[in-house]
């Protein structure tokens, strides 16, 4: 396809100048560059002159090595008064298949400047959900006057996003809106002008608990007379507005020497606070009730109950009978288990024990609130060594419980050829060739030859992965399809032979 873009001039100053303006006795590169097919030629006109290498000390016409001849620069040395004037680029490629020339005029003055501008919000812009937000820039300088667009660090700017007159306007802001927004001014002179601001929507998502017992016993259980901590954790946004607040049996608690309430370094656990009962006492039984808030409001609270009683006990986890190993045929829903005792009851989560692979979601590791995972049209790179564990959230704050589970995922046999096209003459003799690529299981094989719908042949296999038919005279009821189908419990797999007595086209042409 033969075409020629509009040609885009742009011009810039020597490096370390002043950026204001294009002043008397400084260098100005003004470089013309248009996307061509065939390639384009160039030439430029200052006002009605035509200008060209050698016609004017003042001026220089190269292209850049690195361009390929993508581009065309017109150097001005030394900006003289006659120099202030209006610049023409025109691309061609007339010579070449008869498409109109394209002209481009950039008026150089002594006003010319690169772009400034100003954002009139602050940054960052702290908002709630549902909020309308909007980001004001002006340009503050450039000549001729700056084109503004906007962009963000998703690239393309949300759908629901209206841009006027420099001014971008989010209706309904939503956690997915939230990021780093840039104003861009443009005149093609100098290099754009860019100014940012970021979006932080506020949200609390994620409330979780652990129990961690006393670390000075070497056994799991919460005990009279022991330590008990109450661990926790939100994922809050912006971090620094998280507070939290806790309740035992819905009455306002505060710190004291045996109650002792903390709030994590958020380096290493952020959004996260403890609760530490020392010395747990009979009447410490009850409910404790973490509240997470957001010092700037709007956004609903997040409360999280823990009971804490004499049946308060650590997880142990277990596989059900008959449930390892499961196998299931290629395509169909599989449901692995693990059964997870204890009060709580903790998130289970499941990730690949045999391989360091991901998950079918390809995550490493899958949450499971009920220790059931399951998977939806199961392939055989499935098969494997699963395993359940149990995690610290809403549970315990001990050494995992896990568990595995074996999963066997059987397919039908991979043959070869598929399809195959074998030609012969009469009373000859033919033969034809099935070997199975990959099968689960693969140790008990059957195969059965057809012509149409006639069964030939039919067998096991021992240990060779193939099996042959031959026919040892041609007769003209032997052409036709013959089909091969290598059978397990988990389906067929099928070689298929197209016997004819047609000649080829190259054997038709030695002839």
């Amino acid at each position: 396809m033969r075409d020629l873009d509009d040609p885009v001039v742009t011009v810039h100053q020597s490096i370390g100048e002043a950026k204001e303006q294009f002043y008397y006795e400084r260098t100005v590169f003004l470089r013309c560059v248009a996307n061509s097919n065939p390639p384009v030629r160039y030439s430029w006109h200052r006002g009605r002159d035509v200008l060209s290498q050698g016609s004017d000390k003042g001026v220089e016409i190269y292209e850049p090595f690195f361009t390929q001849g993508e581009t065309k620069i017109l150097k001005l040395k030394n900006l003289r008064p006659k120099d202030y004037a209006n610049y023409s680029c025109i691309a061609s490629v007339r010579n070449v298949c008869g498409i109109p020339d394209r002209r481009v005029i950039f008026r150089l003055t002594n006003k010319t400047a690169s772009p400034s501008i100003k954002l009139l919000v602050e940054d960052p812009i702290v908002v709630n959900p549902g909020q309308t937000v909007s980001l004001v820039c002006i340009a503050t300088g450039g000549e001729p006057p700056p084109t503004l667009t906007w962009s963000s660090t998703s690239e393309k700017l949300p759908e629901k996003s209206v841009v006027k007159d420099g001014t971008l306007t989010l209706p309904a802001i939503t956690s997915e809106d939230a990021g780093v927004y840039s104003c861009i001014a443009s005149n093609n002179v100098g290099n754009p002008a860019k100014k940012s601001t970021t979006i932080i929507v506020r949200a609390l998502k994620k409330g979780r608990f652990w129990i961690t017992p006393d670390p000075y016993h070497n056994d799991d259980n919460i005990q009279i007379g022991r330590e008990v901590k109450i661990s926790c954790q939100v994922e809050a946004t912006p971090p620094e507005e998280l507070m939290f607040s806790w309740l035992k049996n819905g009455r306002a608690l505060r710190s004291s020497e045996r109650m002792v309430i903390t709030q994590t370094d958020p380096d290493i656990s952020p959004g996260t606070t403890n609760l530490d009962i020392i010395d747990l006492k009979f009447t410490d039984f009850g409910t404790y009730t973490c509240v997470a808030s957001l010092r700037g409001g709007g956004i609903p609270e997040i409360s999280i109950d823990v009971n804490i009683s004499s049946t308060t006990v650590p997880p142990s986890l277990t596989v059900p009978r008959g449930k390892s190993p499961l196998v299931v045929r290629e395509g169909e829903t599989v449901e692995l288990e693990c059964l997870v005792s204890g009060k709580p009851k903790p998130i289970i989560l499941w990730s690949r024990a045999d391989k360091e692979v991901p998950m079918p979601d390809g995550s490493m590791q899958m949450e499971s609130y009920d220790g059931v995972l399951r998977i939806v049209n199961v392939s055989r790179e499935m098969t494997g060594s699963y395993r359940c564990q149990t995690s610290q959230y809403n549970g315990f704050n001990v050494k995992p419980r896990e568990a595995v589970v074996e999963l066997i995922v059987q397919y039908p046999p991979a043959v070869e050829p598929v399809w195959s096209e074998v030609r012969q003459g009469l009373n000859r003799p033919v033969a034809m060739s099935c070997r199975v690529l990959r099968a689960h299981p693969s140790r008990v094989l059957r195969y059965e030859w057809r012509l149409g719908s006639r069964l030939l042949h039919a067998g096991h296999f021992d240990t060779r992965d193939e099996t042959e038919y031959t026919v040892r005279t041609l007769t003209r009821e032997g052409y036709g399809e013959y089909t091969c189908d290598i059978i397990n419990e988990a389906g067929a797999g099928r070689c298929t032979f197209l016997v004819t007595g047609k000649t080829s086209i190259s054997e038709t042409a030695l002839k």
